[in-house]
């Protein structure tokens, strides 16, 4: 029997080749190998976004752009949070079996208060809905980056007290985490985020993409000397090569006669060949919008044939029915 894996993404933006090679490109073997549940997680969005037009159409789009990418609606589940109104009823149903406490240990939640972010319940109370969302659809495997490993922790004990309370109710979810992808470095050596104005973007304008790999940071190594491949350039444009390719360019880094401009060159034309197809797509299914909702409601339906039944069980559990 193939494990269910659940996977969501909020809609904050342009998708970068981080989201990608982080992400978005596991999701899509996840498919072939097991029974991948996806969705665009709409309702965290609102932590952070309150511009209700901006919403909408970065759901949307976010949307889009994941179809474009390769997830499949007739390969998997894929759905818009907001369409499945049983998570939310969960949520409440597990606040009651979640202790203030546990959500004052949430470091997610202090590092984003210290970002600035203004303090409200739906900010507090995040690790519960994210623990509905996963319990929901009675997942196996939850890929997360290290960032996330804690509020899975936070599911799992929020589970085994339900559990204890009445019975096996939920599976208990293991978290999947590919070291090797978990940081994807930025065209300023930092991590790659929307936050540090440092990713590459996969579906932005040709100019955009290349100024931002025009301004990849390099060192001030001359001509003749050998190249650090410890560097953001090298280690971003790795993502996108064979192991024969990156051989051979690991072989001209150590060789005398590098320019980093032929590179950074190089590394455009490679992104804008690698996402071809996938930027035909998109703009197939933006000028189709009626096509996208109709696959979005597909995917709800299918979501919520799960949903209803796990919150059946869990309210005859908790003498709610």
């Amino acid at each position: 029997m193939k494990k269910r894996i659940l996977s969501g993404i909020q809609p904050s933006g342009q998708l970068h080749v981080g989201n990608y090679f982080g992400m978005i490109e596991r999701m899509v073997n996840f498919q072939e190998e097991s029974e991948l549940l996806c969705f665009i997680a709409n309702y965290h969005s609102l932590t952070s976004l309150s511009d209700s037009k901006k919403l909408e159409r970065n759901t949307f789009e976010a949307f889009v752009d994941l179809l474009s990418l390769g997830i499949d609606p007739q390969k998997s589940i894929f759905w818009v949070q907001s369409h499945v109104p049983e998570v939310t009823e969960l949520a409440w149903i597990l606040s009651n079996f979640t202790s203030v406490g546990l959500m004052q240990r949430s470091t997610s939640y202090k590092d984003k208060i210290s970002n600035g972010l203004k303090p409200n319940m739906g900010l507090f109370s995040y690790p519960v809905l994210m623990a509905s969302d996963i319990l929901l659809y009675q997942s196996n495997i939850v890929p997360v980056g290290k960032d996330q490993k804690q509020h899975l922790e936070m599911t799992k004990d929020i589970a085994l007290k339900f559990n204890n309370f009445y019975g096996d109710t939920f599976i208990i979810p293991e978290a999947e985490i590919d070291k090797n992808k978990d940081l994807i470095i930025g065209i300023d050596g930092k991590k790659m985020s929307k936050s540090y104005n440092n990713t590459i973007p996969i579906f932005g304008k040709e100019s955009q993409i290349k100024d931002q790999i025009m301004n990849i940071k390099t060192d001030s190594a001359g001509l003749n000397d050998l190249k650090d491949t410890n560097t953001p350039l090298f280690q971003i444009f790795s993502m996108f090569l064979s192991d024969n390719e990156l051989k051979t360019l690991d072989e001209r880094y150590n060789t005398p006669g590098l320019k980093y401009m032929e590179v950074k060159k190089e590394l455009f034309e490679k992104v804008m060949d690698y996402f071809s197809n996938q930027r035909k797509n998109r703009d197939k299914f933006i000028n189709n919008p009626d096509d996208v909702r109709d696959l979005m409601k597909l995917g709800a339906e299918k979501a919520r044939d799960i949903a209803s039944k796990t919150l059946l069980k869990v309210k005859k559990a908790a003498g709610l029915i």
